[in-house]
């Protein structure tokens, strides 16, 4: 498979039918746990806290500048927990939802529908959090076959609804936290059938696809809202994953190596600072636990002043 670049600025490309990556969803076991490993990661407290009784899960926000962290526990019946469960059950801790962002959910529905990506709407939901605050939205809802298997959410957060940073935790100096997601990775057995769903059908700039003999995989990298959507094909079909899932996550550090050095003092297991893939960048893996997510630091090289 020779090597593939496209700039997704091609005129005939579909219009985005959403406007940014609004959280990943992880599902986990001990919700006590989850929140204390986020809390040591990225530097901060918990920006809302709700309990739903009625659909069985407890949930944990921590929202950043270009994407929200939602941690989502069992805590007793109903059919969100019901699903939770089954997917704890079935893979473990790990990512559960994409949720992609809109500002019109009935129209982006529509929009959907007509591009062969069966959607239908919801009506408006609300959360009551521990603090008083409310929180509003719409949802869509899709088959998971006509997504590749994953669990991807439209939704139009409520106008009048207001989101705070994660507070930084007291003690923490700002350029040790984590401020904001680079990339999210989906892997996959078909490439192209992911290139159908996040480019033809929701709209998301397709920025590059090229394929890396010497790494073993094709990678396409989808841009929204800041975030990268990064889908990477195993070249050996015997390596590739049975369904499409939602893997790991990269991100960003204003300084890798404060940051880094942070975690360690706080019990992190983090490896030392190395050159990314990526031109100018640095990286640097955090290890277990991070409920069950692959977990990476990246930072930017400063260029030497003139």
């Amino acid at each position: 498979m020779s090597e593939k670049a496209s700039s997704g600025l091609k005129s005939d490309a579909p219009l985005p039918l959403v406007t940014a990556v609004d959280r990943i969803a992880i599902a986990v076991r001990d919700m006590k746990e989850a929140e204390g490993i986020y809390q040591r990661m990225l530097g901060r407290e918990p920006s809302w806290r709700r309990t739903d009784r009625v659909g069985g899960t407890d949930h944990v926000h921590f929202d950043l500048e270009n994407i929200s962290v939602e941690l989502i526990a069992v805590i007793g019946p109903g059919i969100w927990g019901q699903q939770v469960q089954n997917f704890l059950d079935k893979r473990g801790e790990g990512i559960l939802v994409l949720f992609l962002r809109t500002d019109d959910v009935v129209a982006t529905a529509k929009g959907l529908t007509a591009r062969g990506l069966s959607t239908i709407a919801m009506p408006e939901g609300e959360g009551l959090g521990l603090d008083g605050s409310r929180r509003h939205w719409r949802n869509t809802m899709m088959p998971r076959e006509a997504s590749r298997n994953m669990t991807i959410i439209v939704c139009e957060p409520g106008a009048s609804d207001e989101r705070f940073p994660a507070p930084v935790r007291e003690g923490v100096p700002r350029n040790e936290v984590i401020s904001a997601m680079d990339h999210v990775v989906v892997m996959t057995s078909d490439g192209d059938a992911c290139k159908k769903l996040f480019g033809d059908q929701f709209g998301i700039r397709l920025a590059l696809d090229h394929t890396k003999p010497e790494w073993g995989v094709r990678q396409l990298f989808f841009r929204l809202g800041g975030v990268t959507i990064e889908v990477v094909e195993p070249l050996d079909k015997t390596k590739a994953p049975e369904s499409d899932f939602l893997w790991g996550v990269a991100w960003k550090a204003a300084d890798i190596r404060a940051t880094r050095n942070r975690l360690v003092a706080e019990g992190a297991q983090v490896t030392e600072v190395a050159r990314g893939r990526k031109k100018d960048t640095e990286v640097a893996t955090i290890r277990p636990p991070t409920c069950g997510i692959p977990t990476l630091l990246i930072g930017t090289i400063e260029s030497p002043k003139e």
